[in-house]
């Protein structure tokens, strides 16, 4: 398949406009492997037809979500940047609920934004259980959104491969997955307060209907965005956390140049981000 720069250029365009997903020209090469397969899929040869499709013979957008899903990159594991969810575990988590436990409220809410396969919300979950006091008198809901459906279908599924355990404590594999040849599928008790969703970051109208956040993991997902989508995207973190709420990014992610809103905290030599009163 031969794709000219400018028919690039405006698929490129399109899928920015519905997903907020922004690729620079230099990914030419990355995006025309994906488009072959959803091409050939569908017998189109060539990118403007393809394009036509997007745009016109699409009205429900499941071909734009089958590209979508070609597209979004998946690589994750269980405990991964485990300093940070230290940081989390050991400071954050217990500074927030020590508060809430002062003011009577024992509800806990988590959104994982990005998650993936589920190997970050599963592993918020194994956290909660074994960091929280009295865990049961907790009303705890992890959140977990992606706008890729076929990773959110495994997620659920919670059957993980040896590699993506490969970080997780020995006691807490026993603990809680169940072995299956060489397979790990997730216990009940992790899963259950965890709730996936499909959303799309740039979906204002429903970016606006989650309030009441705690602790907010967006790890690794903003750097696909540009700076004006970026913006737009935190602003509505900000709106949806709680007075006294974290945000935490990735490691090579900053908020710096994003958003002036959130406190700097830093906590046994992490970085992490903090929702004040004005």
């Amino acid at each position: 398949m031969k794709l000219e720069l400018r028919d690039y250029i405006k698929i490129r365009d399109f899928i920015y406009k519905h997903s907020g997903l922004h690729f620079e020209e230099k990914k030419i090469y990355f995006v025309k492997k994906r488009l072959s397969i959803r091409m050939k899929a569908l017998a189109i040869e060539s990118p403007k037809e393809y394009l036509w499709l997007l745009k016109y013979g699409d009205p429900d957008g499941k071909e734009l979500q089958e590209l979508i899903n070609l597209l979004t990159t998946n690589e994750t594991y269980f405990f991964r940047e485990f300093d940070q969810l230290a940081v989390f575990a050991e400071n954050c988590l217990q500074e927030v609920c020590a508060s809430k436990e002062e003011k009577g409220n024992k509800t806990l809410r988590i959104w994982s934004a990005g998650c993936s396969t589920g190997e970050e919300p599963y592993t918020i979950s194994i956290i909660l259980l074994e960091m929280l006091d009295r865990y049961h008198s907790w009303d705890i809901e992890i959140l977990a959104t992606d706008i890729d459906t076929k990773v959110l279908k495994k997620a659920r599924e919670g059957i993980y491969s040896r590699r993506a355990v490969k970080d997780v404590p020995e006691e807490y594999l026993e603990k809680y997955f169940i072995k299956n040849d060489d397979n790990y599928r997730v216990k009940s008790i992790v899963k259950r307060p965890v709730r996936f969703r499909h959303l799309n970051l740039i979906d204002e109208k429903k970016m606006r209907l989650i309030k009441g956040i705690d602790f907010l993991f967006c790890r690794n997902v903003l750097i696909y965005f540009d700076e004006t989508t970026r913006i737009s995207v935190v602003s509505n973190f900000y709106d949806s956390l709680n007075v006294g709420g974290y945000i935490f990014l990735g490691h090579s992610e900053s908020m710096s140049r994003i958003s002036t809103a959130f406190a700097l905290r830093r906590k046994n030599g992490f970085i992490v981000y903090q929702k004040v009163e004005d």
